[in-house]
């Protein structure tokens, strides 16, 4: 409980008394920082996803400037050799503002990294963004079938049906890839579950009708319990390892990512960077209170 009234604190503390905790799980506020970020974790065997920080947007100015930036982090990224692709957040190019406009930067995004032989992957936010964010996917697949994915929430209880759904974009030349994640957003427990077990049992069956179906599965979850699970789900269906990866956090249990790489699977690592950097942070400790004692240890230390 403490943790927790301390989380909802948060955007109030000193900026250099957060950063003592980010700095562990950003990799910096420029490109270059995420340039030496992704190239130490390419030495280990680690593909990248990078991912400017910033969601949320109240003008489409600010749009411009996100697809501006993006498109200048695309560029730079494929001329220093990256072994990486990039995550886009809808919200960040106007989706809650203008919808059409917003697509067409995401199209010239996506559009970008496909001219480099690259991929884009198009996050989850919250439920309202939704069904726009897979209109979006279903548009762009049409268009780019080998470079653009999605992300799904396996604690909504729609995404086994959005899964279902969305089989009819299967293409012999180019597969479904979908980056399953458990969900962090404050939902009702009307539209998401709620259990700690409920939200596993349902990750593992949206996982294994992946499999089932020939989906390309991104599995991105730092939790014990749910790789053995998934582990258990790859050599039941004799998966091959072209056909998975899993995905961590910057800065989140590398043990775990270290050991998981050198039992020959692919691992890939969501790079966040940028000089947003104070608001991801403090949400990100609000969806873990129990992170807060990173952040008091930092303010014991300083003093």
């Amino acid at each position: 409980m403490f943790h927790k009234i301390i989380s909802q604190a948060l955007p109030y503390f000193p900026p250099k008394l957060i950063w003592q905790f980010s700095k562990s799980y950003i990799a910096g506020t420029t490109t270059q920082d995420a340039i030496n970020a992704s190239k130490a974790l390419n030495r280990e065997n680690v593909m990248v996803t990078l991912d400017i920080l910033g969601e949320f947007i109240k003008t489409m100015s600010q749009a411009a400037k996100n697809r501006d930036d993006y498109l200048a982090l695309i560029r730079t990224i494929e001329a220093a050799a990256i072994n990486g692709n990039y995550s886009l957040k809808p919200s960040m190019f106007g989706l809650l503002i203008d919808k059409k406009t917003c697509f067409e930067y995401m199209r010239e995004l996506t559009a970008e990294a496909a001219s480099h032989g690259n991929f884009v992957r198009i996050d989850m936010e919250d439920s309202p963004c939704v069904d726009d964010s897979i209109d979006i996917f279903r548009r762009l697949k049409q268009e780019f079938p080998r470079n653009i994915g999605l992300v799904l929430q396996a604690y909504l209880k729609r995404t086994s049906g959005d899964l279902e759904s969305m089989l009819d974009l299967r293409r012999d030349d180019a597969d479904l890839n979908f980056r399953l994640v458990k969900g962090v957003y404050v939902e009702p427990a009307a539209i998401a579950y709620k259990a700690y077990k409920d939200i596993n049992a349902h990750y593992l069956e949206d996982l294994e009708f992946m499999f089932k179906n020939n989906v390309y599965a991104a599995i991105a979850t730092h939790d014990t319990p749910l790789i053995q699970g998934a582990l258990d789900l790859i050599d039941q269906y004799q998966v091959p390892k072209e056909k998975y990866e899993f995905q961590m956090l910057y800065g989140v249990t590398p043990k775990k990512r270290r050991e998981l790489v050198q039992n020959g699977h692919r691992m890939r690592v969501y790079v966040p960077f940028g000089e947003q950097w104070f608001g991801y942070s403090t949400r990100r400790l609000k969806e873990n209170p129990a992170m807060v004692r990173h952040i008091l240890k930092a303010l014991v230390d300083k003093g």
